[in-house]
């Protein structure tokens, strides 16, 4: 299996595939014999990337983004670098999709997968990016179809478990369910144009998905009290109507003149409010913050 860049980055993750040596060079017997204890202990954790499972907290060989062969299991609770949140199995036909259609569906799928693990993407400790295992042509011609979503950190490394899904109250979830639909559908229908006029279509048809998925989380809003997320569903419904206007634009100018209140409609710092009266992380992750900012 590969270890692929993590998404919406071109960082790679540090698993480099590596043999442990029993016994290290030192210049005392007890240093080597120390040592030696902590090669055995690792050996012993040391597990096929192919046996991965989410909720395993892990640390991989090597430095180098590359092939990974095997990985250190480690208890959650210990330093590690970093832990699975979701797999999936890719059933796309027959052949090997190639290293960038690998890639592809993974960006589209781990989000979703690693959002059922850990709903709560504001939460997630800071530095923690969303990285993939995934088939490799060798191993897919032997029947590997996995794909491994995993929470890694790209410096130092991450203490205890993000596993909080189970730890939510059911209005915690309805929340997050739909507030990360909404961004899922900003991101991953983003036109790979840079203007509108290079592509109104795409933009068009990411206005649409983006106003249907506001649609929904307004509706699941309906059903939760409290007087922020009241101000926070009238704010999401105005967007969801601006988001509307952008998707049957006839033209640039008239796309424009829609996308900027609806835009704006979706930042971030809007629900911070509601997400304090919720009990939810209300720090907004800084990526999110940069990019309403500008």
């Amino acid at each position: 299996m590969t270890a692929r860049a993590p998404y919406r980055s071109l960082r790679g993750i540090s698993a480099v595939a590596a043999l442990l040596a029993i016994g290290a060079v030192g210049c005392s017997d007890v240093t080597d014999t120390v040592d030696s204890a902590k090669d055995a202990k690792k050996v012993a954790r040391q597990r096929s990337v192919f046996s991965l499972d989410t909720g395993d907290c892990y640390n991989p060989y090597g430095k180098a983004e590359g092939t990974a062969y095997t990985v250190e299991i480690v208890p959650c609770d210990e330093a590690h670098k970093g832990q699975v949140v979701g797999e999936f199995s890719i059933d796309e036909g027959k052949e090997y999709p190639g290293d960038d259609g690998v890639s592809a569906i993974a960006d589209t799928r781990c989000p979703v997968e690693a959002q059922k693990y850990a709903p709560d993407t504001w939460a997630l400790p800071e530095g923690a990016e969303l990285f993939f295992y995934t088939p490799t042509a060798e191993s897919w011609a032997t029947g590997d179809r996995l794909v491994s979503c995993t929470y890694t950190a790209e410096q130092g490394t991450l203490s205890g478990t993000l596993d909080t899904a189970k730890s939510l109250k059911p209005e915690q979830l309805t929340y997050l369910k739909g507030s990360n639909a909404v961004y899922e559908a900003l991101w991953a229908n983003q036109s790979e144009k840079d203007t509108v006029e290079a592509d109104l279509p795409g933009y068009k048809a990411q206005a649409k998905a983006v106003a249907a998925a506001l649609q929904d989380h307004v509706e699941g809003l309906n059903g939760i009290d409290g007087a922020e997320v009241g101000t926070l569903r009238s704010t999401l419904a105005k967007a969801a109507g601006d988001w509307e206007k952008a998707a049957r634009a006839t033209d640039a100018d008239a796309f424009y003149a829609a996308y900027d209140p609806a835009f704006t409609g979706i930042d971030p710092n809007k629900s911070v409010a509601a997400r304090k009266e919720l009990g939810l992380a209300t720090t907004v992750p800084a990526e999110e913050a940069e990019v309403w900012a500008s």
